[in-house]
């Protein structure tokens, strides 16, 4: 294991003292240190795409190289800018790409990252970034020597963490929630109120696991899911373009990353949808299922956005009071409409995680 002070001690050394990014479950241990830094030294970006501009424009302004931090799934995300703006052969900007290996062909994980493991250093052969896995203090020595050779040529470097790679701090303190509504009580009373054979696609992260979770838990064998397992941000999109084909109740749940990931999504939405798209957004002001870290939505004033975006009527939930009827009246609306439902962070423990994908999809199609 490596001690996350050796790789920050790495990165001070080498002048990068600028981190923005995703956060993500394998880097748990820099998140938790990257919070102790100053909102100019640290931004947590809403895609990685954008974390790799972020970086550009700071290397920009300081000649500093940037650490920005990812998990595989969010490479190709960032391919645009890393290959269009930073890339040697274009503007010639050095990076250094911190990345949590997910389904590393060492380690079982689940599906979507096993597919998306196996091509990650293939990806980074073909954008001929040089990478260290790092796995011990030695590579850690191999990867200073290929910052030092990035900075000296403006290219961009990366290095790959595999799950359980990073010490765990003990000391991390779990942040609590910014808001009391529980969840799991939301979405039971959901499900409770849904109409025989509507259609729920959801998001990607504890919102699906608790979904699928409740399902078992309460028999609830009326209405299907479809999980959004991986593609982060494309939950209202996989939604919107489901719904327009049926006349059956199409309900989109999605969570604040999510919807933030890739907002212009939800224009596409509120432009194209029909009335039997209903979108109900679980705002927790966190990345919850990678380690809790703030989205910063808390100061969204999501009726007015979604107001502006298309959508007819917004309904909100912040607590068990009218928690029933709103839901009823939000169902029932003969228009496109948005929820917002403010709730804490999960506090199931040991969530299922759906496993057989195909099964998923037959079942959710027929």
């Amino acid at each position: 294991m490596i001690k996350i002070g050796s790789l920050i001690n790495l990165l001070k050394k080498n002048n990068s003292n600028f981190f923005t990014g995703v956060p993500d479950s394998v880097l748990k241990e820099l998140s938790s240190f990257l919070q102790t830094k100053n909102k100019h030294d640290h931004i947590i970006a809403t895609n990685e795409g954008s974390a790799v501009s972020i970086g550009i424009g700071h290397y920009l302004s300081t000649k500093k190289i940037p650490t920005i931090y990812m998990q595989n799934s969010g490479l190709s995300n960032a391919l645009n800018p890393l290959i269009s703006i930073a890339h040697e052969k274009v503007y010639s900007i050095p990076l250094i790409l911190i990345i949590g290996w997910r389904g590393s062909p060492r380690i079982k994980d689940e599906p979507q990252h096993n597919v998306k493991g196996r091509i990650t250093e293939q990806i980074l052969k073909l954008l001929n970034i040089k990478y260290t896995i790092l796995r011990s203090n030695s590579d850690i020595k191999k990867f200073d020597k290929q910052i030092k050779s990035a900075k000296k040529n403006k290219s961009i470097v990366a290095c790959l963490i595999e799950q359980g790679t990073l010490e765990i701090n003990k000391k991390i303190k779990k942040k609590k929630s910014y808001y009391n509504l529980n969840k799991e009580f939301f979405l039971k009373n959901l499900l409770q109120n849904l109409e025989k054979n509507t259609k729920i696609i959801s998001s990607t992260g504890y919102n699906s696991r608790e979904l699928m979770y409740l399902r078992e838990k309460y028999k609830f064998k009326k209405t299907k899911d479809f999980y959004m397992v991986g593609g982060m941000g494309h939950t209202s999109s996989v939604a919107l373009g489901y719904s327009i084909s049926v006349k059956n109740k199409t309900i989109c749940i999605d969570g604040d990353g999510s919807l933030l990931m890739h907002l212009g999504s939800i224009k596409t939405v509120g432009t194209f949808a029909q009335k039997n798209l209903k979108y109900i957004l679980l705002n927790n002001n966190a990345h919850d299922s990678v380690g809790g870290q703030s989205t910063y939505s808390s100061n969204i004033n999501f009726e007015k956005l979604s107001k502006s975006l298309g959508f007819k009527k917004f309904y909100s939930i912040q607590n068990k009071k009218n928690l029933k009827e709103v839901i009823k009246k939000f169902l029932s609306e003969n228009s496109l409409c948005f929820l917002e439902v403010k709730v804490s962070k999960t506090n199931i423990s040991k969530l299922p995680r759906p496993t057989d994908l195909i099964k998923v999809k037959n079942q959710f199609m027929s």
